[in-house]
């Protein structure tokens, strides 16, 4: 298990690999790539021809991209070699027809080439200082460079109280950017970069019928989920009753040749939950299925653990119980786990109704004013900034760039035209390659297992955007395309029951096992040194003033998990 690190410099870029606790594997002039420590299935470099990379590479689609190849690739090298095959036979179009997870660095000539996948599975990062290029998929190790002088980057603060994730190539470290999904970023020796696109959704126009399109659409999905299975193996589904992760399940029963096994969440007491429809699918798919209680106490505990192991921060009340249900999987001997996650981006979930209405009554046609309506739909600090962040940060960020301008290019005309695929484009793009997606891979490679989403499956996301926008949002029926496609899997009560999502106690955590904590965290020296919030505001919120309803408990975990994860890497004032 190890995660990977690059650095093209002129400066002894062995000892760079060294200095951020690495293992250089493979030094070249200019070039060392190394391996670190850490949950990630990176191996030892590989050779094609004059190109040696390094990577974190999972192919779903390996015997047809062995088939396209013919004899130019071994019969049985291993993934990261073959999608440096793709890459040294096809370049771009090579890496574009493989479907998997997976980030590569490539000494190429002059150049450091990195290759994230379409998606965004795994994280890529990379940074410059001096004369020289690093780039790792642990922003842990980058922020470890001597010769980089980073620090908190305050308009990454303001975009992660926003959206509760980092949308974008931003990071929480200055200095350091993420590499974007579907790119192939290549740092060149004088110190300049270009980035090259690979793979983005297009939008299509096909009128066929709506039982066409389920038809196809039902064959992507089973081809996403088999393709996804271990071979040989038990398989885990992490089942939460609604209809995206059950329909991942029945489709897991009815193609795998072994039991499969569903895990779900509890919280004990009297929140409520869907227990009894995750139950309902288990016994109709035959699983072994398991439910973990997750107990208040438990998360207090770990919670400062969970956010460490995060590249960047998601302020996700569900990321302890998601690291114990990975820690479960784990524990029962299965070394992949599918999920549900997919369904609300690709094919039209809640979170685009109140755009919906918005649209309905807005004056203001520019993309802008649509950005911001889906800024304030998140609910979650933005409105709250300016009584939120102290005035010296205020001030400092008053010359950054709008958040605006993180959302207006996917919701103009360009590449989507309806502005539902404008929505889904969105979303697919910040929230799915920044927050879903990242945080459980993170999650279940730090418990020794690798989570897969076949509702992420490139082929059913290029399907999704040829679904004309009333066959996903039929009236006020969400993702219908997609009920239709798997309703002769599932029981009718799975299929049309509308979605209520994981009722998750913040309020009781933070008013019980979480309270000493949080105002000791939220309040303490290192917070008030680091000057980011204003106390009297911070205050307010963990008493609970001025709300009909409690809603300071998830802008309360925001910054909970934010200052956890800058004392986790140790970012000063």
């Amino acid at each position: 298990m190890s995660r990977w690190c690059a650095f093209l410099t002129p400066d002894d870029p062995a000892e760079q690999v060294r200095a951020v606790g690495g293992d250089p594997v493979s030094v070249t002039g200019r070039y060392a790539l190394g391996l670190l420590d850490g949950p990630g299935i990176a191996s030892y470099p590989c050779t094609v021809g004059e190109l040696t990379a390094v990577g974190e590479v999972t192919l779903f689609n390996a015997a047809q991209l062995r088939a396209r190849l013919g004899t130019d690739a071994p019969p049985d090298c291993a993934d990261a070699e073959l999608l440096l095959h793709c890459y040294a036979r096809l370049g771009l179009d090579g890496i574009a027809a493989a479907d998997g997870m997976f980030a590569l660095a490539i000494a190429d000539g002059d150049d450091l080439v990195l290759i994230r996948d379409h998606v965004g599975t795994r994280t890529l990062f990379h940074a410059r200082a001096g004369k020289g290029w690093a780039a790792s998929t642990s922003l842990r190790a980058l922020h470890r460079w001597p010769s980089l002088r980073t620090g908190l980057h305050l308009p990454a603060v303001r975009s992660f109280l926003t959206f509760a994730y980092l949308p974008g190539t931003e990071t929480l470290l200055r200095g350091i950017h993420e590499v974007l999904p579907g790119r192939c970023v290549r740092l060149h020796g004088d110190g300049s970069m270009t980035e090259e696109t690979y793979w983005e959704p297009v939008e299509v126009e096909d009128n066929r019928s709506a039982a066409d399109h389920a038809l196809e659409l039902r064959e992507l999905l089973e081809d996403a989920v088999a393709r996804r299975l271990p071979a040989g193996e038990p398989v885990g589904v992490l089942l939460s009753g609604g209809i995206d992760s059950s329909l991942v399940t029945a489709l897991a029963a009815k193609l795998h040749d072994q039991r499969v096994r569903s895990y779900s969440i509890s919280f004990g007491g009297t929140t409520p939950n869907e227990l009894a429809y995750s139950g309902l699918v288990a016994t109709h798919c035959n699983t072994e299925h398991r439910v973990l209680t997750v107990p208040g106490e438990t998360v207090a505990s770990r919670l400062a653990e969970t956010v460490s192991l995060l590249d960047c921060p998601v302020g996700d009340p569900l990321t302890v119980p998601n690291l114990m249900l990975a820690e479960a999987v784990a524990a029962d001997g299965i070394r992949v786990v599918l999920n549900g996650e997919g369904g609300d981006p690709v094919f039209g979930g809640p979170k685009n109704l109140p755009m919906l209405i918005f649209e309905l009554s807005r004056d203001d046609p520019s993309p802008d004013a649509r950005a911001l309506a889906y800024l304030d739909s998140y609910r979650k600090c933005y409105s709250d900034l300016p009584v939120l962040l102290s005035p010296d940060v205020l001030t400092a960020l008053a010359e950054a760039p709008p958040l605006t301008d993180l959302l207006s290019p996917y919701l103009r005309q360009g590449r989507m035209t309806s502005l539902l695929n404008q929505l889904l484009h969105t979303n697919l793009r910040t929230k799915g390659a920044h927050h879903i997606l990242t945080k459980v891979e993170r999650l279940t490679a730090a418990s020794g297992s690798e989570g897969r989403a076949p509702l992420f499956d490139r082929a059913v996301i290029d399907h999704a955007f040829r679904v004309p926008g009333r066959f996903k949002l039929a009236g006020t029926s969400e993702k219908w395309i997609l009920k239709q496609a798997v309703r002769d899997l599932l029981p009718a009560t799975i299929v049309d029951r509308p979605k209520s999502g994981m009722r998750v106690p913040v309020q009781q955590w933070l008013s019980g096992p979480l309270r000493d904590l949080g105002h000791d965290l939220l309040l303490g020296s290192s917070a008030r040194a680091r000057g980011l919030f204003r106390a009297d505001t911070i205050r307010s919120w963990l008493r609970g003033d001025g709300a009909l309803l409690p809603r300071q408990g998830g802008k309360l975990w925001l910054v909970l998990s934010l200052e956890l994860w800058l004392r986790s890497f140790e970012v000063g004032p």
